[in-house]
């Protein structure tokens, strides 16, 4: 059985669940364009990607445990590159390689 420690993050206006990048190829996820990545970490929002997340783990019987992180500022995580843009470029470097 899985189980992971995970960290959920919020600012005042925004939530974001962090995950290791591993986690999303393994579960098959498919993060918006509303995700982030920093390194091998996926802060998924706390919408829609995060809950995907969530149910995907507990369907292949991994057990979840969240703390919480809270900032009364704007947190990093909105400068963090958008998941949507490294799906782009890995769209577009299959594309440019099937082409060869």
């Amino acid at each position: 059985m899985n189980t992971r420690k995970l960290t959920f993050h919020a600012d005042p206006s925004h939530g974001w669940l962090e995950v290791p990048v591993i986690d999303i190829m393994a579960l098959g996820i498919i993060p918006s364009e509303f995700s982030h990545i920093k390194a091998d970490r996926v802060y998924l929002e706390e919408d829609c990607d995060a809950n995907a997340y969530i149910e995907a783990a507990k369907a292949n019987g991994w057990t979840i445990n969240i703390t919480e992180a809270y900032t009364n500022n704007d947190s990093p995580i909105r400068n963090y590159a958008s998941w949507h843009l490294l799906d782009a470029f890995f769209v577009n470097r299959e594309e440019t390689h099937n082409e060869d």
